[in-house]
């Protein structure tokens, strides 16, 4: 059975809640989306599967479990192993249970979110990389989303940044959970 020669995933985190509708050009034809969490609202992942078939995890404003998708998963694409998680920095450094995760898990490439940094790292035998944020526009920050071409074994990761405001009419419809004060 033979591979694609090249595949395009669609690489997306910390939407909260929010869906660019350019996002629907940057992954027109891409194979699949990866959602790094802080998902915000189902909708958004509805949406996203209107484009592709979404893998998504949960992060700390989708109160993690308590919203259906897990902390971290772990899939196959193109004959690679590509870990997702949400957090994998807290406060500029690597946190413990993800180094010991990513140890055990040895992908060729971890997806991330969190800090809506956008980042592109080597860690040993793995790319780390970091979208940075699709949703509304926070800090100094730049916007943006990413793709992740896999072409015979090897993995490139780009930035696709995002213009820094949206209408906010573009959200998705689905009912909204309310957040939590604190």
């Amino acid at each position: 059975m033979s591979r694609p020669e090249t595949i395009r995933l669609g690489v997306i985190a910390d939407t909260h809640g929010l869906f660019d509708p350019a996002i629907e050009a940057h992954f027109a034809g891409v194979t699949g989306i990866i959602h790094a969490g802080d998902i915000g609202d189902r909708g958004v992942i509805e949406r996203l599967n209107k484009i592709a078939p979404v893998v998504a995890v949960s992060g700390n404003v989708d109160e993690y479990e308590k919203s259906g998708f897990p902390r971290h998963v772990t899939i196959r694409r193109g004959g690679m192993k590509i870990a997702v998680r949400h957090v994998l920095y807290e406060k500029g450094k690597l946190t413990q249970e993800a180094q010991a995760w990513l140890n055990r898990e040895r992908p060729a490439v971890c997806v991330f979110g969190h800090s809506h940094r956008p980042t592109i790292e080597q860690h040993g035998p793995t790319i780390l990389f970091n979208p940075g944020s699709a949703g509304p526009k926070r800090f100094s920050l730049p916007r943006g989303i990413g793709m992740l071409i896999l072409q015979k074994e090897k993995a490139v990761p780009r930035f696709i940044p995002l213009k820094d405001k949206t209408s906010r009419h573009h959200e998705p419809s689905s009912t909204k959970r309310s957040k939590k004060s604190g």
